[in-house]
């Protein structure tokens, strides 16, 4: 063998973040399914994996509990807002901006995956662990929330003013979520949809319609 011989490659090819993503979306609606169906306490890690098609090894690298599985459905939801108040356009007030732009989930996910993750907030209803997985994701999101925000306010992004209004935008979010989820039943239907767009636009539309004034 010479200098420039090259040893083969062995093992699978490296995942890329976007096949990740996919897989764990994938689990994620798997899991969702079978909490539905027979309760977080009796599924276990063994069954999400089956049903995924994948080793409990591989379910347990992607994510740290079987309650953690419903992180990246809810996620979509909470990026999907992001992703319109990033699009915020400058003079724009939040309310006509939202009304024309906010949708529950983005355009790639599918009326079943709204489902599921309306499915999965109704199960945080009665399911502790779920809740708080559920107020973390919405928690972890408030420094986007003020970031944008900032931009939008001019207020300093450490004020508590702007820290006190991203709170209190993550909070309508989640009244407004828990909101639809419960009316929604087994499936939104347009008018329920319009409903809640309607209810984010109108509560965000007092909060940054004005900033506070310094104090003397």
């Amino acid at each position: 063998m010479t200098g420039t011989d090259e040893t083969p490659r062995r093992g699978r090819p490296p995942v890329s973040d976007r096949q990740r993503q996919r897989q764990r979306l994938d689990i994620s609606r798997h899991a969702v399914r079978l909490f539905a169906a027979q309760s977080v306490a009796a599924t276990t890690g063994e069954q999400i994996a089956r049903a995924a098609g994948i080793s409990e090894r591989t379910l347990w690298r992607h994510f740290r509990s079987k309650q953690s599985c419903v992180e990246p459905l809810l996620t979509t939801m909470v990026d999907a807002f992001q992703t319109a108040l990033r699009d915020w356009p400058p003079g724009v007030p939040l309310a006509e901006h939202l009304r024309a732009a906010y949708t529950p989930a983005p355009g790639s996910a599918s009326d079943n995956d709204l489902d599921a993750i309306l499915q999965v907030v109704r199960m945080t209803w009665r399911e502790p662990a779920l809740r708080a997985t559920y107020l973390m994701l919405r928690e972890r999101a408030e420094s986007t929330l003020a970031e944008v925000l900032a931009d939008h306010l001019g207020l300093p992004v450490d004020s508590l003013d702007l820290q006190v209004r991203a709170a209190t935008v993550s909070a309508v979010l989640r009244v407004a979520t828990d909101r639809l989820a419960h009316a929604a039943g087994t499936r939104p239907t347009r008018e329920a949809l319009d409903q809640h767009r309607e209810q984010i636009a109108d509560a965000l539309g007092r909060i940054t319609g004005a900033t506070t004034e310094p104090a003397p």
